[in-house]
C-alpha cells in the first residue's frame, strides 16, 4: 500500500488569504499535498507534516478533528526563516472505519517516514493520538524516550487492562503497559499538583521517570531543555497552555505555561539530534472565537522547524576533539563521574556506566544534563539524575 492512499488533499483555497502569499511565506516554500502526492524521494524533505481529522477518543474535546487546517491556515503565513526549509505536508490522515484503524494508519505512515529520515510533525486530533505515535517505534529496534508535556497525568486507575480503552485520558496506560516493551524513560513537563492523584505519582517514582511541575518550570524554561534533548518523541497537549494564551481547548485550565514558555520548549524539541517526531494535539478551533491558539500553535511549529535548521549536529559525541572531559569524585565513594561538555553548543553529558553485563557494545549510557549537575557532582554529592538514570539500566 502506498503512503497516499492513507491521505486526503488539502483544500488549498480554503485557506489561502485572498491576496495570496508572499514567495518568503511558508505556504510558497512548503511542499503541500493538493492535487499531487509530495515526493518523498530523490530530493528527501528533512520534515512532513501530517493532519489527523480524529478526535473520538478526545475526552470533553469533540471538534479537535477540525485542528489541522486552522493551524495550516495561520502556519503557511509565517515566513521562512533564515534557512532553506524541505519540508512536505502530506494532507489529513482519513479517518478509519474505528479509531484502531486510525491509529495503525498513523502507525505505518510515520514508521515508513521515521526508517527514511523524514521527521513527522503531527497535528491532531486527540492526544491519544500519542499512543500511535509511539507504536510506530515498534520495529525501529531501538529504546525509545517519551516526553509528554501536559498539565495532567493521562492514566487511569482501571485494573482490567483488556477492558481499558485509550483516551485523551488513559493512553499512558496503553504506552507503560504495551508489549513488547521499548519505552527507555517517561518525562512529563508542566503538569500540575492538584490534577495529580498520589497514585499516579507514586508509580511515576517508582519506574524512575521525570516528572516536572510546572512550578519547576516558571520563569525557568531552561530547565526543561537537557529533558527535551534526551526524547525520541515529543507529545504535546494544547491544554498544558493557560487558557489566557490557549483558549482553544474543551479542557482549558486558568493556570499553564505562557505562550512563549511553549514556543521555547518547541524550539529545544528542534534542537534536538535525536529528536524523530512530535505531535501537538487537543487544539479545538470551536473554542477559538479569535484564532490565537492557531496562531501560537503555528508558531510553536515555525520555533520547532528554527531549531530543526539550527542543530548544532553534536550528538553522538564524535569527534572527540569537538568536547571537553571533566571528571568528578564523589565524597562517600570511591565511584568516578564523567562529564562530557560540547565545544560547539556548551551543552553538557552525564556518563552512567552500564551495570555489569547490562551492554555488550557499550560500557556506559549519555544522558543529557545541565551544568547545576556538574556543579552538585564537583560538590562530592551524586546527582539525582546520574542515580534514576542507572537505576533505570539495572
Amino acid at each position: 500500500m502506498s503512503l497516499v492512499d492513507f491521505f486526503t488533499p488539502i483544500d488549498f483555497k480554503k485557506i489561502t488569504p485572498k491576496k495570496g502569499y508572499y514567495t518568503s511565506h511558508l505556504g510558497v516554500k512548503i511542499d503541500c499535498y493538493i492535487d499531487t502526492f509530495p515526493a518523498l524521494e530523490g530530493q528527501k524533505p528533512d520534515i512532513a507534516i501530517i493532519g489527523v481529522q480524529d478526535d473520538r477518543n478526545a475526552v470533553n474535546n469533540e471538534g479537535c478533528a477540525l485542528g489541522p487546517d486552522y493551524v495550516r491556515e495561520k502556519l503557511y503565513l509565517l515566513n521562512e526563516g533564515a534557512y532553506t526549509t524541505k519540508i512536505v505536508d502530506l494532507g489529513n490522515i482519513r479517518q478509519g472505519a474505528s479509531v484502531t484503524d486510525t491509529y495503525y494508519a498513523l502507525k505505518t505512515v510515520m514508521n515508513e517516514l521515521i526508517k527514511n529520515d523524514i521527521l513527522p510533525v503531527i497535528i491532531g486530533g486527540g492526544q491519544d493520538l500519542t499512543y500511535a505515535q509511539y507504536l510506530a517505534y515498534e520495529g525501529l529496534e531501538q529504546k525509545v524516550d517519551v516526553v509528554v508535556v501536559d498539565a495532567y497525568f493521562d492514566m487511569e486507575d482501571d485494573n482490567d487492562y483488556a477492558k481499558l480503552e485509550t483516551t485523551s485520558q488513559s493512553y499512558l496506560n496503553r504506552i507503560f503497559l504495551h508489549e513488547p516493551n521499548y519505552l527507555f524513560n517517561f518525562s512529563n513537563l508542566g503538569y500540575q499538583t492538584y490534577f495529580a492523584n498520589q497514585d499516579s505519582l507514586r508509580v511515576m517514582d517508582k519506574l524512575y521517570f521525570d516528572i516536572h511541575r510546572l512550578g519547576e518550570l516558571s520563569g525557568m524554561i531552561n530547565v526543561a531543555e537537557p529533558i527535551i534533548r534526551n526524547a525520541s518523541m515529543v507529545s504535546f497537549d494544547i491544554g498544558a497552555i493557560r487558557a489566557s494564551d490557549a483558549a482553544g481547548n474543551g479542557n482549558s485550565t486558568p493556570n499553564g505555561l505562557y505562550g512563549e514558555e511553549a514556543c521555547q520548549i518547541c524550539r529545544y524539541a528542534g534542537f534536538n539530534d535525536k529528536l524523530s517526531s512530535i505531535g501537538f494535539y487537543e487544539f479545538n478551533p470551536a473554542y477559538d472565537s479569535n484564532g490565537h491558539t492557531a496562531m501560537l500553535l503555528a508558531q510553536m511549529i515555525w520555533y520547532f522547524i528554527d531549531g530543526f535548521y539550527n542543530r548544532k549536529k553534536d550528538f553522538p559525541l564524535q569527534p572527540r576533539s569537538q568536547y571537553l572531559i571533566y571528571k568528578t569524585s564523589l565524597k562517600h565513594d570511591e565511584h568516578e563521574l564523567v562529564f562530557v561538555k560540547s565545544k560547539k553548543s556548551d551543552r553538557w553529558w552525564m556518563q552512567v556506566p552500564y551495570p555489569t553485563g547490562g551492554s555488550k557494545n557499550e560500557r556506559f549510557h549519555l544522558v543529557p544534563c545541565r551544568y547545576e549537575d556538574y556543579n552538585t557532582a564537583v560538590s562530592g554529592d551524586m546527582p539525582d539524575l546520574w542515580w534514576r538514570t542507572y537505576q533505570k539500566l539495572v
